[in-house]
């Protein structure tokens, strides 16, 4: 992003602290993908999603005096995507999985690099994790957040949150491992 684009949404934030509809809509439309597609790696759930999504610009176009301007505003608009996502999951009281006590049944190896996976295959395979391994994984590998961001949002230790992140992947690795097998038992 050039600095002419950080100086349009600057001035459209500015605009729509004053109140001002067409800058709101011309923000909306700018991040509301990038926010779905936040929302959705999280709760895997559309219709969820989409109102997740619907709450977070609502709250946000509401308190966007509270944007200092310390960040962009996508990654502001984003942190209370992720908080809304977490807390639609908190409200279903979904069980997370403990995976300490998950007992990993795919082999113990090194990355392994899969040349013939495809984005769909990634896609399934994160989302049949258990819970908990997908939401860390999700903030860590696709949303950039720190594991002492993690640690907090989900209310549980900075070192917990890295051994789930470990488990999650070799987890990934494996399904996508036998989806490969599968595949190449079939022909494919």
């Amino acid at each position: 992003m050039g600095l002419e684009s950080l100086d349009i949404n600057a001035k459209l934030v500015e605009r729509a602290r004053q109140g001002d509809q067409q800058a709101m809509y011309r923000l909306y439309k700018t991040h509301v993908l990038a926010m779905y597609n936040t929302s959705i790696r999280i709760v895997s759930n559309q219709f969820d999603a989409e109102d997740i999504i619907q709450e977070s610009f609502l709250s946000a176009f509401k308190n966007i005096s509270a944007f200092k301007g310390e960040s962009t505003f996508g990654v502001w608009l984003k942190r209370i995507v992720i908080n809304k996502s977490l807390n639609v999951l908190r409200q279903k009281k979904q069980v997370f999985t403990d995976l300490d006590n998950l007992h990993i049944a795919y082999e113990e190896s090194e990355d392994v690099d899969f040349p013939e996976v495809t984005p769909e295959v990634i896609h399934e395979a994160i989302k049949s994790l258990p819970e908990k391994a997908r939401v860390v994984l999700n903030l860590y590998l696709l949303e950039g957040c720190m594991h002492k961001e993690i640690a907090e949002m989900l209310n549980i230790s900075e070192s917990t949150s890295k051994s789930q992140y470990q488990r999650a992947r070799k987890l990934l690795q494996g399904k996508i491992k036998i989806e490969l097998n599968f595949k190449l038992a079939q022909g494919n």
